[in-house]
């Protein structure tokens, strides 16, 4: 009897685990002992084992966590306390944490301090990365229980952007720019669940900007992406429009899944037959084959291919729309 027979036994004998779980770890097992076996390099095999390990890591701490909703800030390293950029994501921390949201953060200094500085001890969560600089964790992050350090930058941004609904970005470096294109190509491919991507400065602040200049007339006008792509992520200048978009994202919408060639929008308030009508305007590919319609337990349904998530997200501004113009009770 072979290794992965004698393993996949031991795991369907033990009753304590439900069937899913028996089987998702007999298919890991015979993964694992699959790879073992090959002639796969020995240093590969520990880089596998490493990612899978820091991610089970990562979501054994987050899943304590799996009844609050998560916000994730990035930015710069470099900002140093008491700069605007510092005091921004310090102040939309402290107000998302005071709304019993948990913040999510590099867990090192500048932005990410700030980030865990305003959220507190209690409500922040902390994925660092070993580096030999920079990258010590900040003295407002609780070490001992909420904070998890990656060797390798995929798995910590696995980690930073799986779990949270919404995502707040500050002028940074690469590591911000690698963020940031991260998360867009995420949410513009379906990998993600949809969510709102704040872009956040000062009153006077030019750096979202000079990249959306940058985004405008290097990748658009050299069609390398799509001029509605930028639909995916909104500027805001300080904390109360940042808080104004993720607020105004959720208004109305309560979450998109997808069966097949159907999906399905949460509502907290139905339209009215001109709300539904302008919609099916607006995004007449959804409207096809049975068609897009509000079903009897409130949901909103139609027809997706399974690629159109920046239309999806036309389609999620509109029905928040239909309650900011609602009557009021």
């Amino acid at each position: 009897m072979s290794l992965a027979d004698r393993l996949t036994g031991v795991v369907n004998a033990d009753t304590t685990l439900s069937a899913e779980r028996r089987a998702l770890l007999r298919e890991l097992l015979s993964r694992a002992v699959a790879v073992a076996e090959s002639d796969a390099n020995t240093k590969d095999l520990r880089v596998a084992v490493r990612a899978i390990d820091e991610l089970l890591e990562a979501f054994l701490l987050f899943d304590r966590f799996s009844d609050r909703p998560k916000l994730t800030v990035f930015g710069s390293a470099r900002t140093p306390p008491g700069h605007p950029h510092y005091e921004l994501a310090a102040e939309l921390a402290r107000v998302m944490a005071a709304r019993g949201w948990i913040v999510v953060s590099g867990g090192g200094p500048g932005i990410m301090e700030a980030a865990a500085r305003g959220g507190g001890r209690d409500a922040t969560i902390g994925v660092n990365i070993d580096l030999p600089f920079e990258q010590s964790p900040n003295p407002y992050i609780d070490v001992a229980t909420m904070l998890v350090t990656m060797r390798y930058f995929f798995t910590r941004k696995v980690a930073l952007t799986r779990s949270s609904i919404a995502f707040v970005m500050l002028p940074g470096g690469l590591g911000t720019m690698d963020e940031l294109f991260e998360i867009v190509t995420l949410l513009d491919t379906g990998k993600t669940t949809p969510a709102p991507v704040v872009l956040l400065d000062t009153a006077d602040g030019t750096y979202w900007e000079a990249w959306r200049d940058f985004v405008d007339h290097t990748l658009i006008e050299g069609g390398y992406v799509s001029s509605v792509d930028l639909n995916l992520v909104r500027p805001a200048r300080g904390v109360a429009e940042a808080l104004a978009e993720i607020d105004g994202f959720y208004a109305n919408y309560g979450g998109f899944s997808l069966d097949g060639a159907r999906a399905t929008v949460q509502l907290r308030r139905a339209p009215d037959p001109d709300q539904l009508a302008r919609l099916r305007a607006l995004v007449p590919q959804f409207d096809l084959g049975e068609g897009l319609r509000v079903e009897p337990d409130g949901t909103l349904a139609f027809d997706f291919d399974g690629r159109s998530y920046v239309a999806l997200r036309t389609v999620i501004d509109e029905v928040n729309r239909w309650v900011a113009t609602a009557p009021a009770d």
